[in-house]
């Protein structure tokens, strides 16, 4: 075999030579904790990347995916189908809105994000509203990777280097509002009006080219957004009044992030569809996925023009091994308390995130549910190194944190007990105090 060398892997969202430079490499995993390859356990402070909610290694997860592979490791999802992916699809609907009962499966969140999006265009022309093609999107917010997850998406550097992206697309203004709402718990007081850019955009393009609106919820690749109180609710108003879809792209804040199975449950305001990934499966096998209210998937299949309803669709659409790790975690989710776990715990992460408001370097805090971000203010002339070289040394205290330009981003497991969140900041707060 050629030397296990660092050149050859591409790595994803990563600055490449300053990794493998100085690498930091995981080689094992249980519960809370990441073991690095010279020995060391390291703290999950984001569950992987916002995905493994029920903490790593779930001997359920485990169990399921184990005994998953040795009876059907594969098996095509067009014009075949496996008991899995209906089980699945079953157990979704009793858990998601009372109205979303209809469940699509892809590969991850960015595949989600543009299959709702093809949903959404397809809805309109089978209905007879063929000049509804327009998406709005909202500045700051981040759909994923995909052409049209980052057309309407907002964030410049997953914009900017992938020439004219889609067409018919706007955005409304993003929510951030450090001024009014700094040092933030739960939704946040003001911004609400920010949803009329909805309707200032219907006086440019009129209702009746709009196809849908696409928000996450909570922003987290922006930087732990919460949305103002009442701003999710008029966007429903709006959407309402001039028949347009509401998307809520659910992919970091479903299964328990926010103490329920679905934000949209956790704000009591119904979207028309909703994107889902990273939980669903605990992170254990890649597996995204899009909820339809009803009326969706009824209009699709009674005016059809060919026996295929939707002409989409992925290779591994329902994996049998994704089906069974999602099913598996869905289990442990309930088994195991972990949504009321996740909302008893919320208090004491925010008690805590906010301990560190007065440390150097710390411009904002915002936290809700399960997940906290720390901003810092940037170093002149150098946006998002402050909060790397933090990131870093973290690792060397034995913690992992992900960093979205200079904000410290936490989203731990469900499983996380009150001691390791007071050491999760503890550690957090002692690396802030040393780097400068």
């Amino acid at each position: 075999m050629r030397p296990n060398n660092l050149e050859n892997y591409w790595m994803p969202f990563t600055p490449n030579r300053d990794f493998k430079a100085d690498p930091r490499m995981i080689v094992s995993a249980e519960g809370m904790y990441y073991q690095s390859s010279d020995g060391r356990d390291i703290m999950d402070g984001t569950a992987g990347l916002w995905c493994v909610n029920a903490g790593h290694a779930h001997p359920k997860i485990v169990s399921a995916v184990s005994d998953a592979v040795k009876t059907l490791d594969y098996a095509p999802g067009f014009n075949f189908g496996h008991a899995g992916a209906f089980e699945l699809s079953n157990r979704l609907a009793e858990l998601f809105p009372e109205n979303i009962n209809h469940f699509f499966f892809t590969n991850s969140g960015s595949e989600a994000v543009d299959t709702a999006l093809k949903i959404a265009l397809a809805y309109q022309r089978a209905r007879g509203k063929g000049t509804k093609t327009r998406l709005i999107g909202r500045e700051r917010g981040y759909h994923g990777v995909g052409f049209g997850g980052i057309s309407v998406g907002g964030l410049v550097k997953n914009r900017m280097y992938f020439g004219s992206l889609l067409g018919g697309v706007d955005h409304m203004r993003h929510t951030h509002d450090p001024v009014r709402n700094g040092f933030s718990r739960g939704e946040v007081e003001h911004g609400a009006e920010l949803a009329e850019d909805l309707e200032k955009l219907m006086t440019l393009h009129d209702a009746s080219n709009i196809a849908a609106v696409i928000v996450e919820p909570i922003a987290g690749s922006t930087g732990v957004l919460p949305p103002p109180k009442g701003y999710l609710k008029r966007l429903r108003e709006i959407c309402d009044a001039h028949d347009i879809l509401l998307i809520f792209d659910e992919v970091i804040t479903a299964f328990g992030r926010l103490g329920h199975a679905t934000a949209a449950d956790y704000f009591g305001v119904e979207p028309d569809i909703i994107t889902f990934a990273k939980g669903l499966t605990s992170g254990v096998v890649p597996m995204g996925g899009v909820g339809v209210k009803d009326h969706i998937y009824q209009t699709m299949v009674d005016t059809a023009d060919a026996p295929i309803e939707l002409f989409h669709g992925y290779t591994y659409s329902g994996h049998p091994l994704a089906t069974a790790a999602a099913l598996a975690a869905l289990d442990a989710y309930a088994d195991d308390a972990m949504y009321e776990r996740a909302t008893d715990m919320s208090v004491h992460l925010a008690d805590c995130a906010h301990a560190l408001k007065d440390l150097d370097h710390v411009i904002d805090i915002r936290t809700i549910g399960m997940i906290a971000g720390i901003e810092l203010a940037s170093r002149p002339g150098a946006p998002g190194a402050r909060a790397y070289d933090i990131m870093k040394a973290a690792w060397e205290k034995g913690l992992m944190v992900r960093v979205t330009g200079d904000v410290l981003a936490f989203s731990p497991p469900l499983v996380i007990s009150k001691p390791e969140i007071e050491r999760l900041f503890e550690i957090t707060a002692d690396v802030i105090r040393t780097v400068e």
